[in-house]
Protein backbone atom coordinates (compact mmCIF):
# COMPACT_ATOMS: atom_id res chain seq x y z
CA UNK A 1 0.00 0.00 0.00
CA UNK A 2 1.65 3.36 -0.73
CA UNK A 3 0.47 6.84 -1.45
CA UNK A 4 2.06 7.34 -4.29
CA UNK A 5 1.31 5.42 -7.35
CA UNK A 6 2.75 5.61 -10.84
CA UNK A 7 2.11 9.21 -12.19
CA UNK A 8 4.36 10.38 -9.02
CA UNK A 9 7.37 8.74 -10.56
CA UNK A 10 9.19 9.23 -7.28
CA UNK A 11 10.79 7.13 -4.41
CA UNK A 12 8.26 5.92 -2.93
CA UNK A 13 6.71 4.67 -6.43
CA UNK A 14 9.85 3.29 -6.91
CA UNK A 15 9.93 1.25 -4.12
CA UNK A 16 6.24 -0.12 -4.17
CA UNK A 17 6.40 -1.48 -7.48
CA UNK A 18 10.32 -2.61 -7.38
CA UNK A 19 9.10 -4.56 -4.00
CA UNK A 20 5.65 -6.35 -5.42
CA UNK A 21 7.52 -7.79 -8.25
CA UNK A 22 10.23 -9.34 -5.86
CA UNK A 23 7.28 -10.62 -4.36
CA UNK A 24 5.86 -12.23 -6.74
CA UNK A 25 5.22 -14.95 -7.51
CA UNK A 26 5.88 -16.05 -4.56
CA UNK A 27 2.42 -13.93 -3.31
CA UNK A 28 -0.10 -12.49 -4.98
CA UNK A 29 0.51 -8.39 -4.74
CA UNK A 30 -2.16 -5.85 -4.95
CA UNK A 31 -0.59 -1.88 -5.16
CA UNK A 32 -3.24 0.26 -4.23
CA UNK A 33 -2.87 3.59 -2.77
CA UNK A 34 -5.27 3.09 -0.09
CA UNK A 35 -6.60 0.21 1.72
CA UNK A 36 -10.12 -0.17 2.57
CA UNK A 37 -12.48 -2.36 4.47
CA UNK A 38 -13.61 -5.16 2.33
CA UNK A 39 -10.11 -4.99 0.61
CA UNK A 40 -8.97 -8.40 1.94
CA UNK A 41 -5.09 -9.68 2.18
CA UNK A 42 -3.49 -11.84 4.55
CA UNK A 43 -0.65 -8.87 5.06
CA UNK A 44 -0.17 -5.43 4.78
CA UNK A 45 2.79 -3.78 3.66
CA UNK A 46 2.23 0.06 4.26
CA UNK A 47 4.86 2.74 3.32
CA UNK A 48 4.74 6.30 5.22
CA UNK A 49 3.58 6.38 8.47
CA UNK A 50 1.96 9.30 7.97
CA UNK A 51 0.57 9.37 5.04
CA UNK A 52 -0.45 5.96 5.60
CA UNK A 53 -1.67 6.55 8.75
CA UNK A 54 -5.55 6.27 8.10
CA UNK A 55 -5.30 2.74 5.72
CA UNK A 56 -3.07 1.65 8.80
CA UNK A 57 -5.39 1.89 11.53
CA UNK A 58 -8.32 0.66 9.02
CA UNK A 59 -6.45 -2.43 8.13
CA UNK A 60 -5.76 -2.69 11.90
CA UNK A 61 -9.35 -2.22 13.18
CA UNK A 62 -10.60 -4.88 10.67
CA UNK A 63 -7.87 -7.47 10.98
CA UNK A 64 -6.14 -6.90 14.52
CA UNK A 65 -4.52 -10.55 14.31
CA UNK A 66 -3.09 -10.30 10.72
CA UNK A 67 0.42 -8.62 10.52
CA UNK A 68 1.38 -5.18 9.33
CA UNK A 69 4.44 -3.74 7.84
CA UNK A 70 5.31 -0.12 8.25
CA UNK A 71 7.97 1.08 5.38
CA UNK A 72 9.36 4.44 7.26
CA UNK A 73 10.44 6.81 4.93
CA UNK A 74 12.89 10.18 5.50
CA UNK A 75 10.36 12.66 6.45
CA UNK A 76 8.68 9.51 8.82
CA UNK A 77 12.16 8.80 10.71
CA UNK A 78 13.10 12.71 10.70
CA UNK A 79 10.26 14.76 11.26
CA UNK A 80 6.90 13.34 11.38
CA UNK A 81 7.10 11.11 14.05
CA UNK A 82 8.75 13.53 16.22
CA UNK A 83 5.66 15.30 16.14
CA UNK A 84 2.65 13.88 14.21
CA UNK A 85 -0.12 11.90 16.19
CA UNK A 86 -0.83 10.06 13.39
CA UNK A 87 2.54 8.94 12.51
CA UNK A 88 3.21 7.88 16.21
CA UNK A 89 0.58 6.06 16.18
CA UNK A 90 1.47 4.03 13.30
CA UNK A 91 4.84 3.20 14.68
CA UNK A 92 2.43 1.32 17.40
CA UNK A 93 -0.13 -0.41 15.19
CA UNK A 94 2.67 -2.10 12.72
CA UNK A 95 4.21 -5.39 13.67
CA UNK A 96 7.35 -4.57 11.80
CA UNK A 97 9.19 -1.40 11.10
CA UNK A 98 11.13 -1.18 7.87
CA UNK A 99 13.67 1.16 7.58
CA UNK A 100 16.15 1.45 4.54
CA UNK A 101 19.77 2.82 5.55
CA UNK A 102 21.96 0.50 8.64
CA UNK A 103 21.75 3.76 10.58
CA UNK A 104 17.73 3.96 10.27
CA UNK A 105 16.91 2.14 13.73
CA UNK A 106 18.46 5.35 15.41
CA UNK A 107 15.71 7.54 14.21
CA UNK A 108 13.42 5.30 16.30
CA UNK A 109 12.18 5.84 19.25
CA UNK A 110 14.40 3.21 21.90
CA UNK A 111 11.29 0.94 22.87
CA UNK A 112 10.59 0.39 19.21
CA UNK A 113 13.64 -0.40 17.74
CA UNK A 114 13.35 -4.17 18.53
CA UNK A 115 10.46 -4.00 15.79
CA UNK A 116 12.75 -2.81 13.25
CA UNK A 117 13.76 -4.39 10.51
CA UNK A 118 17.02 -2.88 7.83
CA UNK A 119 15.88 -3.45 4.13
CA UNK A 120 18.40 -2.14 1.78
CA UNK A 121 16.68 -0.85 -1.83
CA UNK A 122 18.38 -2.89 -5.03
CA UNK A 123 18.93 -1.61 -8.56
CA UNK A 124 20.17 -3.56 -11.30
CA UNK A 125 24.01 -2.98 -12.13
CA UNK A 126 25.43 -1.11 -14.99
CA UNK A 127 28.70 0.26 -16.30
CA UNK A 128 30.10 3.21 -16.58
CA UNK A 129 29.20 5.43 -19.75
CA UNK A 130 32.68 6.99 -21.20
CA UNK A 131 33.67 10.00 -18.97
CA UNK A 132 34.75 13.11 -21.31
CA UNK A 133 38.51 14.41 -20.05
CA UNK A 134 37.98 17.82 -20.52
CA UNK A 135 35.77 18.88 -17.83
CA UNK A 136 33.92 16.96 -14.66
CA UNK A 137 30.78 16.30 -15.08
CA UNK A 138 27.84 16.48 -11.66
CA UNK A 139 24.59 15.50 -11.88
CA UNK A 140 22.29 15.79 -8.84
CA UNK A 141 18.68 13.53 -9.22
CA UNK A 142 15.47 15.01 -7.21
CA UNK A 143 12.33 16.39 -7.47
CA UNK A 144 12.80 20.47 -6.64
CA UNK A 145 11.22 20.45 -2.91
CA UNK A 146 12.41 21.73 -0.01
CA UNK A 147 13.95 18.39 1.67
CA UNK A 148 16.02 17.74 -1.10
CA UNK A 149 18.12 21.05 -0.17
CA UNK A 150 18.12 22.02 -3.99
CA UNK A 151 19.47 25.26 -3.30
CA UNK A 152 23.03 23.97 -1.74
CA UNK A 153 23.62 22.56 -4.77
CA UNK A 154 22.81 25.47 -7.05
CA UNK A 155 24.59 27.61 -4.38
CA UNK A 156 27.96 25.43 -5.33
CA UNK A 157 27.59 26.02 -8.80
CA UNK A 158 27.28 29.65 -8.75
CA UNK A 159 30.55 29.16 -6.01
CA UNK A 160 32.08 27.30 -9.32
CA UNK A 161 31.07 29.74 -12.29
CA UNK A 162 34.52 30.69 -13.18
CA UNK A 163 35.53 27.09 -13.33
CA UNK A 164 34.79 25.62 -17.53
CA UNK A 165 35.88 22.38 -16.51
CA UNK A 166 33.16 21.71 -13.87
CA UNK A 167 29.51 21.21 -15.61
CA UNK A 168 26.66 20.63 -13.43
CA UNK A 169 22.98 18.94 -14.29
CA UNK A 170 19.92 18.67 -12.31
CA UNK A 171 17.03 16.22 -12.90
CA UNK A 172 14.25 16.28 -10.99
CA UNK A 173 10.63 17.88 -11.69
CA UNK A 174 9.73 21.52 -10.15
CA UNK A 175 7.09 19.93 -7.33
CA UNK A 176 7.71 23.75 -5.87
CA UNK A 177 7.05 26.31 -8.66
CA UNK A 178 9.43 28.11 -6.72
CA UNK A 179 12.10 25.91 -6.77
CA UNK A 180 12.09 25.67 -10.55
CA UNK A 181 11.60 29.37 -10.88
CA UNK A 182 14.94 29.47 -9.57
CA UNK A 183 16.66 26.66 -11.26
CA UNK A 184 15.35 28.02 -14.40
CA UNK A 185 16.84 31.50 -13.50
CA UNK A 186 20.50 29.58 -12.50
CA UNK A 187 20.64 27.77 -15.86
CA UNK A 188 19.68 30.94 -18.11
CA UNK A 189 22.76 32.98 -15.43
CA UNK A 190 25.03 29.51 -15.68
CA UNK A 191 26.44 28.31 -19.25
CA UNK A 192 27.73 25.52 -17.11
CA UNK A 193 24.51 24.35 -15.17
CA UNK A 194 22.04 22.83 -16.87
CA UNK A 195 18.05 21.99 -15.42
CA UNK A 196 16.70 19.38 -17.23
CA UNK A 197 13.43 18.85 -15.43
CA UNK A 198 12.12 15.32 -14.72
CA UNK A 199 13.11 12.86 -16.92
CA UNK A 200 12.18 9.35 -17.47
CA UNK A 201 13.81 7.08 -15.03
CA UNK A 202 15.88 5.20 -17.60
CA UNK A 203 17.41 8.01 -18.96
CA UNK A 204 18.11 9.66 -15.91
CA UNK A 205 19.93 6.56 -14.92
CA UNK A 206 21.51 6.86 -18.27
CA UNK A 207 22.98 10.43 -16.60
CA UNK A 208 24.39 8.78 -13.62
CA UNK A 209 25.82 6.01 -15.57
CA UNK A 210 27.59 9.29 -17.81
CA UNK A 211 28.49 11.58 -14.74
CA UNK A 212 31.81 11.66 -12.90
CA UNK A 213 30.23 12.53 -9.93
CA UNK A 214 26.49 12.59 -8.59
CA UNK A 215 25.90 15.28 -5.75
CA UNK A 216 23.06 14.25 -2.86
CA UNK A 217 22.63 17.27 -1.03
CA UNK A 218 19.35 16.10 0.68
CA UNK A 219 18.66 17.55 4.72
CA UNK A 220 16.55 14.36 5.23
CA UNK A 221 16.37 10.68 3.63
CA UNK A 222 15.35 7.18 4.43
CA UNK A 223 17.49 5.87 2.15
CA UNK A 224 17.93 7.51 -1.41
CA UNK A 225 17.20 5.34 -4.09
CA UNK A 226 19.19 7.18 -6.65
CA UNK A 227 22.18 7.02 -4.08
CA UNK A 228 22.11 3.39 -4.62
CA UNK A 229 21.88 3.93 -8.56
CA UNK A 230 24.82 5.62 -8.60
CA UNK A 231 26.75 2.96 -6.24
CA UNK A 232 25.75 0.07 -8.39
CA UNK A 233 26.92 2.37 -11.66
CA UNK A 234 30.39 2.80 -10.17
CA UNK A 235 29.80 6.50 -10.00
CA UNK A 236 30.82 8.11 -6.90
CA UNK A 237 28.86 9.80 -4.63
CA UNK A 238 29.12 13.33 -2.90
CA UNK A 239 26.05 13.51 -0.25
CA UNK A 240 24.96 15.50 2.92
CA UNK A 241 26.50 14.24 6.21
CA UNK A 242 23.20 13.19 7.37
CA UNK A 243 21.65 9.44 8.45
CA UNK A 244 20.31 8.26 5.58
CA UNK A 245 23.04 8.80 3.37
CA UNK A 246 25.73 7.59 5.65
CA UNK A 247 23.80 4.80 6.51
CA UNK A 248 23.90 3.86 2.73
CA UNK A 249 27.35 4.78 1.79
CA UNK A 250 29.04 2.99 4.82
CA UNK A 251 31.18 4.31 7.99
CA UNK A 252 34.45 6.49 6.79
CA UNK A 253 33.25 7.06 3.42
CA UNK A 254 35.33 10.32 2.77
CA UNK A 255 32.81 12.32 -0.32
CA UNK A 256 30.56 13.98 2.32
CA UNK A 257 30.00 17.40 3.57
CA UNK A 258 27.83 18.88 6.13
CA UNK A 259 24.10 19.90 4.94
CA UNK A 260 23.43 23.36 3.38
CA UNK A 261 27.45 24.06 3.03
CA UNK A 262 27.30 24.89 -0.13
CA UNK A 263 31.22 26.00 -0.01
CA UNK A 264 31.48 22.19 1.43
CA UNK A 265 30.39 20.72 -1.64
CA UNK A 266 32.08 23.58 -4.04
CA UNK A 267 35.18 22.52 -2.38
CA UNK A 268 34.57 18.91 -3.16
CA UNK A 269 33.53 19.14 -6.41
CA UNK A 270 36.81 21.28 -7.02
CA UNK A 271 39.11 18.49 -5.74
CA UNK A 272 37.20 16.01 -7.73
CA UNK A 273 38.78 18.02 -10.90
CA UNK A 274 41.65 18.89 -9.38
CA UNK A 275 43.03 16.25 -7.68
CA UNK A 276 42.91 12.78 -9.95
CA UNK A 277 43.16 10.10 -7.33
CA UNK A 278 40.06 11.47 -4.86
CA UNK A 279 37.23 9.83 -7.26
CA UNK A 280 39.38 6.46 -7.63
CA UNK A 281 39.80 6.23 -4.38
CA UNK A 282 36.01 6.96 -3.59
CA UNK A 283 35.18 4.57 -6.03
CA UNK A 284 37.13 1.90 -4.26
CA UNK A 285 35.37 2.38 -0.99
CA UNK A 286 32.57 1.97 -2.31
CA UNK A 287 33.18 -1.05 -3.81
CA UNK A 288 32.63 -3.26 -0.88
CA UNK A 289 29.24 -2.24 -0.23
CA UNK A 290 27.79 -2.45 -4.05
CA UNK A 291 26.60 -6.18 -3.73
CA UNK A 292 24.38 -4.98 -0.87
CA UNK A 293 22.55 -3.38 -3.33
CA UNK A 294 21.45 -6.57 -5.50
CA UNK A 295 18.23 -7.35 -6.21
CA UNK A 296 18.58 -10.83 -5.04
CA UNK A 297 19.80 -9.13 -1.38
CA UNK A 298 16.98 -7.10 -0.98
CA UNK A 299 14.80 -9.93 -2.46
CA UNK A 300 16.20 -12.23 0.48
CA UNK A 301 15.24 -9.40 2.80
CA UNK A 302 11.85 -9.29 1.91
CA UNK A 303 10.74 -12.71 1.93
CA UNK A 304 12.50 -13.71 5.30
CA UNK A 305 10.31 -10.47 6.90
CA UNK A 306 7.18 -11.53 4.90
CA UNK A 307 7.30 -15.57 5.63
CA UNK A 308 7.99 -14.85 9.31
CA UNK A 309 4.93 -12.80 9.33
CA UNK A 310 2.97 -15.05 7.97
CA UNK A 311 3.98 -17.98 9.67
CA UNK A 312 3.21 -16.71 13.18
CA UNK A 313 0.29 -18.55 14.87
CA UNK A 314 -2.75 -16.44 15.03
CA UNK A 315 -4.22 -15.64 18.68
Amino acid sequence: MTPALAQANNGNWQTAQRWARLLRPAYRVRLAAQWREGDGGALLIALHARRSAASLAAWRAAHPARPAVLVLTGTDLYRDIASDASAQRSLDLADTLVVLNELGPLGLPEALRAKAEIVLQSCAARAPLAHARRHLRAVMVGHLRDEKDPRTYWRAARRLGARPDIRLDHIGAALDPALGAEAAALAAALPRFRWLGGLPHALARRHIQAAHVLVHASRMEGGAHVVIEAIRSGTPVLASRIEGNLGLLGAGYEGVFEPGDDAGLAALLARARDDADMLPRLTAQLAPRVALFAPEAERASLHRIVAALLARPTP
